[in-house]
């Protein structure tokens, strides 16, 4: 069994070019499977039912994982056993019959104008580290890039005639996204007055830390709490909700969705349409606390 399941992490990496974190994720998923299987003293790959899969399940319900959770490990045993059926090594896909379960809808978390002002008004320009930061929260904000995303932006990515940047998404797969003047004014400034002090190792990456090393995403998380505390605001802010914020004030101002799908570097259009019922329920609450007819 062992033998297979590496040659599926073989597949994920060298034919699919999956990143290094998505095929941990599945390698951690199928392990935890394993380990279920084991205990079922089920050693054999072509010995794997449709029956064993549910029970799987059960045993993931008892121990009261998200429904999320669950529709996760549900989508890497059904990419593996996908696998294995193409390949020839199972006659039966045992998967076939599963279906994800329901999640219940959860709209995104996105800040409106006069909180995001404030986060953004936050680090103090009088530091190498307060003009970094700015330019931080501004091209989370600005471009909607993840935080992964961002810490791997490199000066040779950035094409600075046009505003664009080079960003490897998910997948390895590429795209650009685009800025406009008031990040181009903290780009400039960054690289003039913190990031030439930054550099003490001589740095590709854009954005350093105090040793002249890359920052981490842990590090851009912890800042974002740090300055969600000093603007006051009552909503957990992490990198995604930036990404939130971007997305909904592009969908406000009047862009199309297709268009905002190719700057977020979604797979799916389904992945963007979420936005848009946020802003509905925003027009929503809108007329109802406005329109005298809705308030009677």
């Amino acid at each position: 069994m062992e033998k297979w399941f590496y040659k599926f992490l073989d597949y994920l990496r060298y034919e699919k070019k999956y990143s290094n974190l998505t095929i941990n994720n599945y390698q951690r998923d199928i392990e935890y499977f394993f380990k279920f299987l084991n205990d079922k003293m089920i050693s054999n790959i072509k010995d794997i039912k449709y029956q064993h899969i549910r029970e799987y399940l059960v045993h993931l319900h008892n121990r009261q994982y998200s429904k999320k959770t669950i529709a996760r490990y549900i989508s890497s045993l059904r990419t593996f056993f996908k696998y294995l059926y193409n390949e020839g090594i199972i006659n039966n896909n045992p998967m076939v019959l599963i279906s994800n379960p329901k999640l219940d809808k959860k709209l995104p978390t996105f800040l409106y104008t006069n909180d995001l002002e404030n986060l953004l008004a936050c680090p103090k320009l009088d530091t190498i580290y307060g003009i970094r930061d700015s330019l931080i929260l501004e091209l989370l904000y600005s471009t909607g890039i993840r935080v992964s995303e961002l810490v791997n932006i490199k000066l040779q990515d950035i094409n600075f005639n046009d505003r664009q940047i080079k960003i490897l998404g998910k997948g390895n797969k590429e795209r650009y996204v685009l800025y406009g003047n008031i990040c181009a004014r903290k780009l400039n400034f960054y690289l003039d007055n913190s990031r030439s002090e930054l550099n003490i190792k001589k740095s590709e990456y854009l954005l350093l830390g105090k040793n002249g090393t890359k920052l981490t995403t842990r590090f851009i998380e912890i800042l974002l709490k740090k300055y969600q505390q000093q603007a006051k605001i009552n909503v957990k802010i992490t990198p995604h909700t930036l990404r939130h914020t971007f997305a909904t004030h592009l969908l406000e101002g009047g862009a199309d969705l297709k268009t905002v799908q190719e700057l977020m570097g979604h797979e799916s259009l389904s992945s963007t349409q979420v936005y848009t019922h946020v802003t509905s329920e925003r027009l929503r609450n809108v007329y109802l606390h406005t329109h005298p007819r809705a308030k009677k």
